[in-house]
């Protein structure tokens, strides 16, 4: 097959998929994972659907191999909502206009899966013999994560997803830096996501008499400009020292990296200040539910995303001297922390992404970075020791900046050239590894 006939297969197949409404809640991921199926069985691929429910099924494809190493190729198939009314195309139709295949999930990251379908299928019909499986999984459930999806496997069905290496989402742009040279950016880390809520009390009242209440919410306004106004003090981890060396050449102390980086690219420069320190985002704040009552409780939601290696219990000491002691609070962890993983760079996987760079754009190179969000890596890495890189390449018609605006928002789109560039990718870390 020519490189051509694997573009436009691509295309049609992520066409096809945005067709296919995943929208979670509720998901439906079962008509994808069908749709997956069929194309994959037809091209020789094993395929089978792993389901909690009947409506929410797992895709699990797999070219067996031999004793040697096993590659998985990981990708989810819910999208988040889409409101028509905000979009030039209706938001599930999937359209190829100029190039570009538009819908939403093309991004975020149907046209991962469409990529990874085809890079599969395509081995598959050249009868490659790998060294170790081969599988592809196509999972639900990744945008709310209610247990339907790769984490359940994990648990349920180890042995479906267990993988000593892992490709998945999280990286691929090309940054071209001011002196021409690009790097690819690929993440090989992330961080933790610990969202945690403040309580503040006070007095109710009525609120056309304040001087006889003590109003909560105008306690946690203070607390809340504190948050915003914090800046922690840089750390350099692994992953921002990796980063640093190929923009810059060397290693700056921590305090100067973000000013060294923004003299040769701006948007590197944004991607090593998020790498630097841990962030509390005020982003939910509940108290009254009638304007003419002044609140007695307050609570505020917080975001909070951890460097690779922090832990809540370390940092709220942190926290607690940031917000002071002139008003009462209670702090609470809302959630089980979820992400803060890493895999390491000294391996054949790094080896053969770092070898295909150079090789599809010489004088590129491979740059590592952390997630500043987390991804469903984080389950491999917990549960296999998986080696796991976020890496699906971008060519850079369609800006990073751009790309980046794009996912969760309207228009999404990817040009078919990125898919055409992922396939390749992903063949020749199949052949690298397993070959």
């Amino acid at each position: 097959m020519t490189a051509t006939t694997l573009r436009d297969e691509a295309a049609d197949l992520l066409q096809r998929l945005i067709r296919v409404d995943t929208t979670n809640p509720p998901g439906n991921e079962t008509a994808a994972a069908e749709l997956l199926r069929d194309y994959l069985e037809a091209n020789g691929v094993a395929c089978e659907l792993i389901a909690k429910v009947p409506e929410r099924a797992n895709l699990v494809a797999r070219l067996p191999g031999g004793s040697g190493p096993t590659l998985l190729l990981l990708s989810h198939t819910d999208v988040v909502l889409a409101d028509p009314a905000e979009w030039s195309v209706p938001p599930f139709s999937g359209e190829l206009r100029d190039g570009q295949v538009w819908g939403r999930g093309a991004l975020d990251m149907k046209g991962q899966v469409a990529a990874n379908a085809v890079a599969i299928a395509s081995l598959a019909r050249e009868g490659f013999a790998p060294g170790g499986d081969l599988i592809f999984a196509a999972t639900a459930d990744e945008e709310v994560g209610d247990g339907f999806g790769l984490q359940w496997l994990c648990e349920a069905h180890p042995d479906a997803v267990r993988c000593d290496f892992a490709i998945n989402e999280g990286g691929g742009d090309r940054v071209e830096l001011d002196d021409g040279r690009p790097i690819y950016e690929a993440t090989v880390a992330e961080k933790m996501t610990a969202p945690f809520r403040l309580r503040v009390r006070g007095r109710s009242g009525h609120a056309s008499m304040p001087g006889i209440a003590d109003n909560a919410l105008v306690k946690a306004a203070r607390l809340i400009g504190r948050l915003a106004a914090f800046r922690p003090e840089p750390q350099l981890v692994p992953e921002a020292e990796g980063f640093l060396s190929v923009v810059l050449g060397d290693v700056p102390p921590a305090h100067e990296a973000v000013e060294r980086t923004r003299a040769v690219s701006a948007a590197a420069a944004d991607v090593v200040e998020a790498l630097l320190v841990p962030t509390f985002s005020p982003t939910m704040i509940s108290a009254s539910q009638k304007r003419n009552v002044i609140p007695a409780v307050c609570d505020v939601e917080v975001d909070c995303r951890l460097l690779p290696g922090q832990h809540p219990e370390l940092v709220e000491p942190l926290i607690r001297a940031v917000l002071g002691s002139d008003v009462e609070y209670e702090l609470e962890w809302i959630e089980p922390p979820q992400g803060g993983t890493r895999s390491p760079l000294d391996t054949p996987l790094w080896q053969a992404l770092a070898e295909w760079v150079a090789e599809v754009e010489p004088g590129a190179r491979a740059a590592p970075l952390a997630c500043v969000g987390f991804t469903d890596s984080h389950w491999l890495r917990e549960a296999f020791d998986t080696v796991a890189y976020g890496f699906f390449p971008m060519t850079g018609e369609l800006p990073p900046e751009v790309a980046t605006s794009l996912v969760h928002s309207a228009d999404e789109r990817i040009p078919v050239s990125d898919l055409e560039l992922a396939v390749g990718w992903l063949r020749h870390a199949a052949r690298a590894l397993l070959g």
